[in-house]
């Protein structure tokens, strides 16, 4: 439902994956179904877990991830990133790209990866997917009703550059649990997605262009009473809600370093470039916004310690080539930041953009922390989801 030093300025076609998934609520695929797909309410056919079958498996997690303790694998093959928590802890929702989609559409699994199953309507593109209170729906965006078929990515062009698409034909939507009753829930002609809920469970936060940039809004749950919060040139998105709903977390560019007019050219051709994103932060309405970081990286896929003093999230600031993600936790009062994850690929012939961590969350208990990485793929950008103990 959403990202240190400089972000890669240009990216090769290799690495869209792994950056790719930065789009965390904003841009990843969804195909026309084929005969033999799963509906909505059914379990996908290959690689998954049945209802009380456990699909997790267990791996050793890297030097220097002391942060991290018992991790599991919950997912295996295709491309699956931003799992979300449901209310209650007992089930994530998610995006995928696998079996007969070529794009993503949105799954739901118990905590340990039984389960495995589509909810969404398996047309379009669709992003974003949040629990809503009481775990019996949830939200996401999707832009089936603009055509079964996804909307089709640009094609990398080098003169641009690494960009994301921000397609017009994104709308939020909520339905059951198991995939009926989808209904409207935020439209506009513009772009609405990246759609989060507060823990407090009275608002949503989301991105939309209907006021020609890239700003986040709240709204209440059956999408009425819509504020603008942001109001600045450049991208504002990946919002989440601290644990008391207070407060937002998002990511968004150093405003001193945002070229207006180009961000006015791109998203006039329904693009944004995700070169350089801060982490910020702001109270529920919109007031005292501040930047926590200043490190020029693709930070992104931000996410509150339960502690309400510390982030989490994904950046390349460690990586001087820009494709190696990982997972940090930064001190929004200090902006002292510790590095997560050691994820780096070493087997020959391996490629950078392989190497990534991102898409964190905690539980509300701050003991397990459910990311999406490239460890333990077996085809080059895969991306699976895993759970971790978290050590404090």
């Amino acid at each position: 439902m959403n990202q240190p030093s400089a972000l890669v300025l240009l990216l090769l076609a290799s690495s869209a994956l792994a950056l790719g998934a930065l789009a965390g609520c904003g841009d990843q695929p969804a195909p026309v179904p084929q005969p033999g797909d799963a509906p909505p309410g059914k379990t996908a056919a290959s690689g998954t877990a049945q209802e009380g079958e456990s699909a997790a498996v267990a791996h050793a997690v890297q030097e220097g991830e002391v942060r991290l303790g018992a991790l599991r694998q919950l997912t295996f093959g295709g491309e699956n990133a931003e799992a979300y928590w449901a209310f209650g802890e007992d089930r994530l929702v998610f995006q995928s790209t696998r079996d007969a989609f070529t794009a993503d559409q949105i799954y739901t699994m118990g905590a340990d990866g039984s389960a495995q199953t589509l909810v969404s309507t398996g047309l379009g593109r669709t992003t974003c997917a949040y629990f809503l209170p009481g775990d019996k729906r949830i939200l996401y965006a999707s832009t089936h009703l603009a055509g079964k078929a996804p909307p089709e990515k640009p094609p990398y062009d080098p003169r641009l550059g690494y960009v994301w698409p921000i397609f017009n034909a994104y709308d939020v939507f909520t339905s059951n649990v198991d995939g009926s009753d989808v209904q409207p829930l935020i439209q506009s002609p513009a772009y609405d997605a990246e759609a989060t809920v507060s823990p407090k469970g009275d608002r949503i936060v989301f991105t939309s262009t209907r006021d020609g940039d890239l700003e986040l809004y709240s709204c209440a749950l059956d999408g009425s009473d819509v504020k603008r919060l942001t109001n600045s040139p450049g991208y504002d998105g990946g919002a989440f809600f601290n644990w008391d709903g207070t407060k937002i977390v998002w990511r968004a560019p150093d405003r001193d370093t945002v070229d207006i007019e180009e961000s006015k050219r791109l998203l006039a051709q329904q693009l944004v470039r995700p070169s350089k994103l801060e982490i910020w932060i702001m109270d529920a309405d919109g007031s005292n916004q501040r930047m926590v970081t200043k490190n020029g990286a693709a930070n992104f896929g931000p996410f509150w310690h339960p502690d309400g003093k510390r982030i989490i999230f994904a950046s390349n600031m460690h990586d001087p080539e820009g494709q190696n993600f990982e997972l940090c936790l930064v001190d929004i009062d200090t902006g002292k930041t510790e590095r997560v994850t050691y994820f780096e690929r070493k087997r020959p012939g391996a490629r950078r953009s392989d190497d990534f961590d991102g898409f964190p969350m905690f539980t509300r208990d701050g003991k397990r922390l459910v990311f999406c990485s490239n460890r333990a793929n077996e085809k080059p950008n895969e991306t699976n989801v895993f759970v971790a103990d978290w050590v404090d």
